[in-house]
């Protein structure tokens, strides 16, 4: 007779056979029956890398994995990952370990309250049906596109098990819904669509799947297309015009602004891809068709529930081929083009533009990118190419936290399939995730780290030092990351200068095996211009702001 842990083991491993873990009193048993078991299993070192990697590891390979971690502290310290999970609708199942069934102990905390505070689905097995429990669980995690909590009581992961027998994984509706364009939806849309003079079709995460369909579209309605920065890059479509948002180029953003109809295939519309209401004309008709249940922006002014592919692919039938004439007219001559940046800021310090765009020529072409949040972000999307349809991740940005980028590139790594991964980080955020430095070197076979150190965190900086708090507190001491590196066993590299790129290059030369971490000295004197969106937005709702108050004064 197997335990209960071995029953959940055996019941998961066809379905997700990786797992990212770290092990303590709650989830002992389960790690040494899935290690038995055969699963691939890479150890972390701090409890939220477990969640963070095996996110990170759905985004990039679209397939499902398990992270571990014990009870209590082991479990709290995952909450934030978990978050970030759950408001990405990052599939994953979380295996921890939980109270026993007699009740709550000293150290334990509430773990059913929590997992509904961060909306994440919670699933307990018991000694009767653990396999089955841990399969409904994954087939939960793949169909509603969330993750999942499954809770191994303490006094029962060593149990034996009394299942008999298991169901069937694809009798548990695995597959998430796939709704098609009703025929009224479909006409609707497609008058609109024949209508217009100047269409542009902008796809995002959702429409990954539908490259093929949404090409055709636009080429039968003469549109332009762009993708949101988790998609872009998907059409080898000659009036793609890359990245939209506020990592697009203006010329991008001029296009885009002409379209007089705008049709959205899964993507969320969220305030920056919309550059704060500035990406579309005030005329334009907004089409959204997404998998939700409502429209994510209310700009939007049709929206239709519909899986992309589905909708792409009727839509193509359903559409008359435009006259055509305006994708011919556009200058698309300057369209990529972007401030390469100087050789060094106003203090002295290295332009980070530059590194960017000296890095894009040294590293890998084969690449993948992850990143952490910060001021940074956009440089990488902004400068890198990356090979593959789901070649860029970005951990933590749907929750705005930073930190959990750098575990990413744990969860990359069994995701890469030959790619170098590039990880690109802050100071402050490398520091909350120092201790899985260890599990990168360990696990990445190919692998560069770049940390954009502007010995600050460089968002505060921008946007409140720029308004006149006090930046003593946004401030950090000067960290030695290259060190820290060759410490722990990679190749670091301290950039003061861009001749000292020189290293990288030689890394890359030598065949780019193990780690190389670019420890960049970059300037906080040089802004994105996505923080100048965010500024002048931030302006725009407080001049908004004061303006209502000073009417509700008036009425006194």
């Amino acid at each position: 007779m197997s335990s209960v842990s071995a029953a959940i083991s055996h019941a998961l491993k066809p379905i997700a056979p990786q797992i990212f873990g770290l092990m303590g009193n709650g989830n002992a048993h389960f790690l040494d029956a899935a290690v038995r078991a055969g699963f691939d299993y890479t150890a972390v070192r701090h409890e939220s890398a477990a969640v963070s990697a095996a996110d990170a590891y759905f985004r990039i390979s679209n397939k499902l994995a398990i992270a571990s971690t014990t009870y209590g502290a082991g479990y709290t310290n995952t909450i934030t990952a978990l978050a970030e999970a759950a408001a990405a609708r990052t599939p994953l199942l979380f295996i921890t370990g939980d109270a026993p069934t007699t009740g709550l102990r000293g150290w334990d905390v509430d773990q059913a309250a929590i997992d509904a505070g961060v909306r994440a689905a919670r699933y307990v097995v018991d000694r009767h049906t653990p396999g089955a429990t841990a399969m409904e669980a994954a087939a939960h995690a793949l169909r509603e596109r969330l993750p999942v909590v499954l809770a191994i009581p303490y006094d029962l992961a060593a149990a034996d098990s009394l299942e008999e027998q298991l169901p069937d994984f694809a009798s548990l509706r695995s597959t998430p819904p796939a709704p098609q364009l009703n025929s009224t939806q479909l006409e609707q849309i497609a008058q609109k669509l024949n209508a217009s003079e100047r269409t542009h079709i902008l796809y995002g995460r959702g429409a990954i799947d539908a490259a093929t369909h949404v090409k055709d579209l636009a080429q039968k309605l003469d549109a332009t297309t762009s993708g949101t920065l988790l998609a872009r890059d998907l059409l080898d479509y000659e009036f793609d015009l890359g990245i939209t948002g506020g990592f697009s180029t203006e010329a991008n953003a001029r296009i885009i602004a002409q379209a007089d109809t705008v049709l959205v295939l899964g993507a969320s519309l969220n305030q920056f891809t919309m550059r704060f209401g500035d990406l579309i004309a005030a005329d334009a008709t907004l089409i959204q068709v997404d998998l939700g249940s409502t429209a994510t922006n209310p700009r939007v002014d049709y929206f239709a529930t519909a899986d992309s592919a589905l909708a792409a692919a009727d839509l193509l039938e359903a559409v008359d081929p435009a006259a055509g004439g305006w994708r011919s007219s556009l200058d698309l001559s300057n369209l990529r083009s972007r401030p390469a940046g100087d050789e060094q800021a106003a203090d002295g310090q290295l332009d980070p533009r530059r590194v960017a765009s000296e890095l894009e020529q040294i590293l890998p072409a084969n690449r993948l990118l992850v990143q952490d949040g910060g001021h940074f972000i956009g440089w990488g999307p902004m400068y890198w190419s990356t090979t593959g349809a789901r070649s860029v991740s970005c951990v933590g940005t749907a929750y705005q936290s930073i930190g959990l980028g750098i575990a990413s590139m744990v969860g990359a790594a069994p995701a890469a399939d030959g790619r170098t991964v590039v990880l690109a980080a802050g100071d402050g955020g490398f520091l909350m995730g120092l201790a899985d430095l260890e599990s990168i070197v360990r696990t990445v076979e190919s692998g560069v780290i770049v940390i954009y150190n502007d010995s600050a965190y460089g968002a505060e900086i921008h946007q409140y030092g720029s308004i006149g708090l006090h930046e003593d507190p946004m401030l950090i001491p000067t960290v030695d990351f290259a060190g820290i590196a060759n410490a722990m066993g990679a190749t670091g590299i301290r950039l003061d200068t861009l001749e000292d790129l020189a290293g990288v290059r030689q890394w890359v030369q030598a065949g780019a095996r193990g780690v190389c971490l670019v420890d960049a000295r970059v300037s906080t004197h040089v802004r994105a211009p996505y923080m100048e969106e965010v500024l002048a937005a931030n302006k725009k709702a407080a001049a908004a702001s004061g303006l209502q108050s000073g009417k509700g004064a008036g009425k006194r």
